[in-house]
């Protein structure tokens, strides 16, 4: 699962990243040491532009970085309370299961990411971990977003943007903390998940294991466990002693 992560880099930068265009608006969220459900978040999305009467231009493709709220609320749910429970989608059941689909389908995106936490069960606590590149760059998480029309009182509607991560089985040295874990696109997968002409994003779903065993795994503070604890200090590494340090087992976390 993915319930917490960081996101610390300013939108400019990340379009520099994606090959993208810094479309946030000024609305972008500061950089995020402890990204929680129902934050604001840096999404990448590939779209057709519209012109002046709202119809999309098929032969043109614009990638843009976006502000989306973490927590997908369907374009037919009658409100927004569910969000929190729908920061995820699992990758196996993601296009065909209804809240998801459609999304699926027609509006996926990339979260990016320095990192994210897990916490692994323990005797009287579970002890939290970073996983990130070691090399400064980005963790591209699948995403998939969505449109739900909130009530305005001065505009009669307006548009709120949520999304939610893809998860899948965790592989590699991962599995020893959680058995799950987001659904990471190495580079050469962008294109593919971003394309708004593709409906059938089957092939991308499986975890990329070479991309997975290069990411460092540390542990580190319980301090993470506080939302309003946000600082760089959340991703420092503590030490452990060897009876601590995970063994190669799935767990499953509540």
């Amino acid at each position: 699962m993915c319930g917490r992560y960081a996101s610390t880099k300013d939108p400019a930068l990340l379009a520099a990243e994606f090959d993208a265009v810094d479309a946030t608006e000024g609305d972008a969220p500061g950089p995020d040491y402890n990204i929680a459900p129902t934050k604001n978040v840096l999404a990448v999305v590939e779209r057709h532009p519209r012109d002046a009467d709202g119809e999309p231009d098929p032969t043109v493709t614009e990638r843009s970085v976006r502000v989306m709220r973490w927590g997908l609320v369907p374009h037919w749910a009658k409100d927004m309370s569910g969000a929190a429970k729908m920061i995820n989608a699992r990758s196996e059941s993601v296009l065909t299961k209804p809240s998801y689909r459609d999304s699926a389908a027609k509006r996926r995106c990339i979260l990016p990411a320095d990192g994210w936490y897990e916490w692994q069960p323990g005797e009287g606590r579970k002890q939290p971990f970073f996983i990130n590149p070691d090399d400064g760059s980005s963790l591209a998480m699948a995403g998939i977003w969505s449109v739900w029309w909130q009530p305005d009182e001065e505009l009669g509607r307006k548009a709120v943007i949520t999304c939610a991560v893809l998860t899948t089985d965790a592989v590699g040295e991962m599995a020893s903390v959680h058995h799950r874990m987001p659904l990471l696109l190495p580079a050469s997968h962008w294109g593919a998940w971003l394309d708004p002409d593709s409906a059938d994003p089957s092939a991308l779903l499986a975890p990329d294991e070479a991309l997975v065993d290069s990411l460092e795994l540390r542990p580190v503070s319980m301090a993470v466990n506080n939302v309003r604890n946000n600082s760089p200090e959340l991703m420092d590494p503590i030490s452990l002693s060897p009876a601590e340090m995970p063994e190669p087992t799935l767990f499953e976390l509540s």
